[in-house]
């Protein structure tokens, strides 16, 4: 026994100048997300490396020049919520809401993220056609539907010459509606693939419609409803509208439902169609001012100019809710902007559009050219031969030219001051671009 002790005491006794040696030698660590080197009693130190190797506490001289620690982005605090918390009301929601000129609803501008239409698509093929259906040796495609088609009803012609022409291929789309439930009906539109002349008369044999990703939402079938005609003659032909797209109301039974619950969405969300940052601080005053008396404290917040946050009081669903604030009325700001297309000369502005004080003048210059040959004959009884003599008439004229001075404060001075210099569209546009151009116009011009 005393032997035993003995041991141990040496070995405690050696032990103590190794523990005081490695006590100042501390593994250190790098902090992943602050980039600081911390112990492993979790104390910040200073960040060092070399060769690729983390240094121990120990090894670091004290006036060494170290490295900086990594950069790394700043991590934002989550601030609490603060305040009384929103409660459902006992009662039903009885206000009226009035538009006042100006005033639009929140529905109207913004929209739930989340809450939306997903495309549908399908390939077809319509029967019943007059004689204006696809030609089968342009459009092998066709051919090789009939086929498939009949093979499926149970008839043999692939050893047949089909010369048909009462099909068309088709391309059949959809939108299927956000909750939209399994034997809902939607309407579909039709447009032909091939080289029919019309789709009048004719049915839609069942097409499945796909979403994106493949999976079967819907089944489309029935006869198709066209606008548009045409007529053709031997020296003459005559067409109104399109008649090789048509549209079929209610054609389209929903097979799939889409899996969106409103309350599962999480964290409700206005998008604005328009974004603009006045537009969404109007949105969220007017849907805190309604909640404070409503709800007993606000539930909107702007998040930038397209997003507007929304919390949900306790106890309500989501689609009440959204029922009770989406008729709120707000006035939107519209940028100041210039809408020219040049096709059709129209000219569009907004309400806030300005033009500095600016003299302008606007001439009309037209030249016409015209050509009136003339035969001339030769003199009787002579060897001359009848020969076409060229005649040609240039006329030209210009037109206006005044000079008026422009400066508008509000649209009304602005449409007054260009119709007093009596100018067609492709006048307005001319001046309105070179306005632009001189400095003068206050506002954003888009060119279509």
């Amino acid at each position: 026994m005393r032997v035993l002790i003995a041991g141990l005491a040496a070995g405690f006794v050696a032990f103590q100048p190794a523990a005081a040696q490695d006590g100042s030698r501390m593994p250190i660590t790098l902090d992943p997300q602050t980039g600081e080197v911390v112990s492993v009693v979790d104390a910040p130190l200073t960040f060092a490396s070399q060769g690729g190797r983390t240094l121990l506490a120990a090894d670091i001289e004290p006036n060494s020049s170290l490295p900086p620690p990594p950069a790394v982005a700043p991590v934002v605090p989550v601030v609490p919520r603060t305040g009384p918390e929103p409660k459902a009301p006992n009662t039903p929601d009885t206000m009226v809401h009035s538009l006042s000129p100006g005033d639009v609803r929140i529905k109207d501008i913004a929209s739930i993220e989340g809450v939306r239409e997903n495309q549908l698509v399908g390939y077809g093929l319509v029967v019943g056609l007059q004689g204006t259906g696809d030609t089968l040796r342009n459009a092998a495609f066709s051919e090789q539907s009939l086929q498939s088609m009949l093979e499926r009803l149970g008839v043999n012609v692939r050893d047949s010459a089909l010369r048909t022409r009462n099909i068309a291929a088709v391309i059949a789309t959809a939108e299927l509606p956000a909750f939209a439930g399994a034997g809902s009906r939607i309407d579909v539109n039709v447009a032909s693939l091939g080289d029919a002349s019309s789709l009048q008369g004719g049915t839609l044999i069942i097409t499945q419609l796909a979403g994106a990703d493949g999976e079967v939402y819907a089944v489309a079938q029935g006869p198709i409803a066209v606008t548009g005609y045409s007529a053709v003659g031997m020296a003459e032909s005559v067409q109104k509208g399109t008649p090789t797209a048509g549209r079929i109301p209610n054609g389209a039974l929903i097979e799939r439902e889409l899996q969106t619950n409103l309350d599962g969405l999480g964290a409700l969300t206005f998008k604005l169609r328009n974004p603009d940052f006045r537009t969404a601080i109007r949105i969220t005053d007017a849907i805190n001012k309604y909640s404070r008396h409503r709800y007993g404290a606000p539930v909107a917040e702007e998040r930038d100019y397209r997003t507007v946050a929304l919390i949900k009081p306790r106890g309500m669903s989501a689609a009440r809710f959204i029922a009770e604030i989406e008729g709120l009325p707000v006035r939107p700001d519209t940028p100041a902007r210039v809408v020219i297309d040049e096709r059709s000369g129209t000219v569009v502005m907004g309400a806030d559009v300005r033009i500095s004080t600016v003299a302008i003048t606007h001439g009309n210059l037209s030249i016409r050219v015209s050509e009136a040959p003339v035969a001339s004959q030769p003199a009787p009884f002579s060897d001359g031969e009848t020969v076409v003599l060229p005649r040609t008439m240039v006329d030209a004229s210009e037109s206006g030219g005044n000079l008026a001075i422009i400066g508008g404060t509000d649209l009304q001075t602005l449409v007054r001051g260009l119709n007093q210099i009596g100018l067609k569209p492709t006048g307005v546009i001319a001046i309105v671009q070179a306005m632009k151009t001189a400095g003068a116009l206050q506002a954003d011009l888009v060119v279509q």
